[in-house]
């Protein structure tokens, strides 16, 4: 297997055991031993903090990755690197000043119809840089080929620490107040150890001297800066909406649903993090033929997989609601709709990473701009009207939209789709799935009737792949499964 395929497993395995661990504290620790409403808070700290880390991260994360490999000396590189360090301050310093000095209206701003959360405002700021940071290092490593212990960081390491904190909440060591802020100190002490880790794998050698093609490094990062931030506002400016137009609880039940939908991109993002890094080589390489190999085959692949993941969420949905707070099954339409959402985003596989790492991304960054004020008015227009229902749709078309025009302009500019017709034999074995199992139920205990569903779709599900042969990787993987 390839470095690809090796990476990504590990990184999928990885990505999966921190949404176990995050499952049990959305579903079971949070909903147990905290409020509704703090519970809501917190999930608005984290996504407003998301919202605005592309911005303190001045792109950085995403330059990085296009442009390392296009320097071929040590001292272009270190350069490079040194830049790159330094660059999100001219962000960062400003806006924390301006934060100290403008505190009072800034937090009556973020306040909402919330007023809890002016206590917690700097917390944002605070996150976000920490999220930054934590990025760029993270990209730092994905460019020296090794992109498991960063996505183990990035999965798995902060939600551990949030389960003790959570436990500790419990039995009465802390309180909810130290619990807020102990989650920050967890991000923070995940950036320490993110950065040590990178800078084992090259350290840094500061190096001032002048950036080969800076203008066109400086110019794509000012650009990316505003292309990540549309993406993460398409992603979450719909808790940070809810916040404006209702109580902080609901943001805590559209969480857990948008949690749920969200495990069905898990496979996209473990493959993201070693395929980046490769199609900005190809790109490099004017390596157009492995482009292509790669874009059918990543968008192939994904589609199996969380196809796969999207009937077991589906299919087991109302079970699952069963084991929650019952409050929470308000979120039941939001599952059904962001996780149709999400199955059709991997259908793109390596389409961002295309985009991105291209002479193209200033297009991109034009679609992505006009998609974010599109879902901005869409919400204004769907959660007063439907509350988190109407988040979710607002969510579904933005989206929607955005990975049509993601898919239509990498065809138009260098003639290539992510489609071929096992994706059409892929969707009918989806659909018909859903009609076999979604009736049926059992009439145990919600976990025993998981469990046996579960059993009953991999079975279904796994044979038809198998048998009719849909991927050649897929198809290895599970022969050597079968095998051992």
């Amino acid at each position: 297997m390839g470095v690809v395929a090796i990476q990504s497993i590990k990184n999928t395995l990885i990505t999966y055991l921190g949404f176990v661990v995050g499952a049990i504290n959305v579903f079971f620790l949070y909903t147990a031993f905290l409020s509704d409403e703090y519970f809501g808070l917190i999930t608005y700290i984290l996504s407003t903090a998301n919202v605005m880390m592309p911005l303190m991260a001045f792109g950085v994360h995403n330059t990085i990755i296009k442009f390392y490999s296009s320097y071929k000396s040590k001292s272009n590189q270190n350069s490079f690197l040194t830049l790159m360090l330094f660059l999100p301050l001219l962000i960062i310093i400003p806006s924390g000043l301006i934060g100290v000095f403008a505190f009072e209206v800034i937090s009556d701003w973020f306040i909402g119809n919330n007023p809890l959360v002016k206590d917690y405002v700097w917390l944002i700021y605070a996150a976000a840089v920490s999220f930054a940071y934590f990025e760029i290092f993270y990209a730092w490593s994905k460019v020296q080929m090794q992109t498991v212990f960063g996505n183990f960081m990035k999965e798995v390491f902060h939600r551990v620490c949030i389960a003790i904190l959570l436990l500790c909440l419990h039995f009465n060591v802390i309180s909810v107040q130290e619990l807020i802020y102990s989650i920050l100190g967890v991000y923070v002490l995940r950036l320490i150890i993110m950065k040590l880790y990178a800078f084992s794998l090259r350290f840094p050698t500061l190096s001032f001297s002048k950036v080969n093609d800076i203008s066109k490094v400086l110019k794509y990062t000012s650009l990316i800066i505003v292309a990540g931030s549309v993406a993460n506002i398409i992603l979450e400016i719909d808790k940070f909406m809810l916040n404006r137009y209702l109580n902080l609880e609901y943001v805590a039940y559209y969480g857990v649903a948008i949690y749920i939908a969200t495990v069905i991109g898990v496979p996209y993002r473990a493959m993201h993090q070693i395929v980046n890094p490769i199609t900005a080589k190809y790109l490099n390489e004017k390596n157009k033929l492995e482009l292509k190999n790669l874009y059918k085959k990543s968008s192939l692949n994904l589609f199996i997989i969380s196809g796969f993941i999207f009937l077991l969420i589906i299919l087991n949905i109302n079970q699952l609601y069963k084991l929650i707070d019952p409050v929470y099954a308000d979120g039941l339409v939001v599952v059904f709709v962001i996780s149709f959402s999400k199955l059709l985003e991997t259908l793109l596989g390596n389409n961002n990473a295309i985009l991105f790492n291209s002479d193209y991304y200033r297009m991109v960054l034009l679609l992505g701009v006009f998609l974010a004020i599109l879902t901005i008015i869409l919400n204004m227009y769907f959660i007063p009207k439907f509350g988190i229902n109407g988040a979710a749709f607002a969510t579904f078309i933005a989206m929607f939209l955005y990975n049509v025009a993601k898919i239509w302009f990498v065809y138009f500019k260098f003639k290539i789709n992510p489609f071929s017709i096992n994706t059409s034999k892929v969707f009918v074995l989806i659909l018909v799935s859903l009609g076999v199992f979604y009736f049926w139920d059992f009439g145990f205990h919600p976990v025993v009737g998981i469990a046996l569903k579960t059993l009953l779709i991999t079975f279904f599900y796994g044979f038809f792949v198998y048998w009719l042969n849909f991927s050649e990787n897929i198809n290895n993987f599970l022969h050597k499964l079968i095998n051992r």
